[in-house]
């Protein structure tokens, strides 16, 4: 008996030690520069403080063109994006900047923020970044809620939001009352790297998008809407949700990717691409 403690002890051990060696999600700033410099692109790297809170996030392209803004999923961070911000067709036709979401990557890892406040430290790298150009927002899954927040707190700046998979109708968010478990007691030491401001947040997440669902009619920019009719993360349903709130959008594309699961920014890369290209 007590030599089966001493394992179950070893192996909870090991299991926090391997997850959080390997669950993070991210990449160095070294490594990143190494890998675009093989690539010939050339990477910058910056932080922002904003109201105590480091935005930590990447720039490809020359400032003189317009301007295209990744925003990642839960977990994730700026390297999602990592291919789009070296693609030479894109280079040729905008400046592009990938964020670290605040909880993730190098943006203060592991202290998760609700939508809002997401919205208010992203928001502020424009202050610094603006060219005078058009600014485009791309957000998977829980980027797409995430950038529509950011549209609604700087109305009228944006010219363009593609939202890519995104989870945007609170109605299908489910309850997943098991989650503040994980994060209001020593529970929470047990859940891995990146893995437990994503559960943070995705709690966040139920009542946040209550909040911001009568405000999306307000958004009236351009929106392109792309997901895959199999995504068992976040459910196709949620192409139908954004056809009936987006009222008030100047436009509104929508695009239904057959067979395709959660991660379309990967695996229909050319295809987003092209959606990117339309901007």
């Amino acid at each position: 008996m007590k030599t089966t403690g001493i394992v179950l002890l070893l192996i909870l051990i090991a299991w926090v030690i391997v997850g959080e060696s390997c669950m993070k999600f991210r990449i160095s700033d070294e490594a990143a520069t190494e890998k675009f410099n093989k690539a010939g692109v050339s990477l910058t790297i910056r932080r922002l403080s904003v109201n105590h809170r480091t935005l930590h996030y990447v720039k490809t392209g020359s400032d003189s063109l317009p301007t295209i803004v990744f925003v990642h999923g839960s977990p994730g961070s700026w390297n999602a994006f990592e291919d789009y911000m070296r693609d030479p067709v894109l280079l040729k036709k905008y400046r592009m900047i990938s964020v670290d979401r605040p909880g993730f990557g190098y943006s203060d890892f592991r202290d998760a923020l609700n939508l809002q406040d997401q919205s208010l430290i992203i928001n502020a790298l424009f202050a610094r970044e603006t060219n005078g150009k058009p600014v485009y927002l791309v957000g998977h899954s829980l980027g797409g809620p995430l950038i529509i927040q950011m549209a609604v707190d700087k109305p009228g700046y944006f010219d363009a939001l593609v939202i890519l998979a995104g989870s945007i109708d609170p109605k299908l968010e489910q309850p997943e009352k098991w989650r503040p478990f994980l994060m209001n007691n020593p529970l929470k030491f047990l859940v891995p790297g990146a893995m437990r401001p994503s559960n943070d947040e995705l709690w966040y997440l139920k009542k946040d998008l209550k909040i911001l669902a009568p405000q999306m009619s307000v958004v009236n920019t351009r929106i392109y809407v792309v997901h895959g009719d199999k995504d068992i993360l976040v459910p196709y349903a949620n192409m139908n949700f954004a056809v009936k709130t987006f009222t008030n959008a100047r436009s509104l594309d929508t695009l239904t990717l057959p067979r395709a699961n959660h991660f379309i920014p990967w695996s229909h890369y050319k295809t987003v691409r092209s959606v990117l290209l339309k901007l």
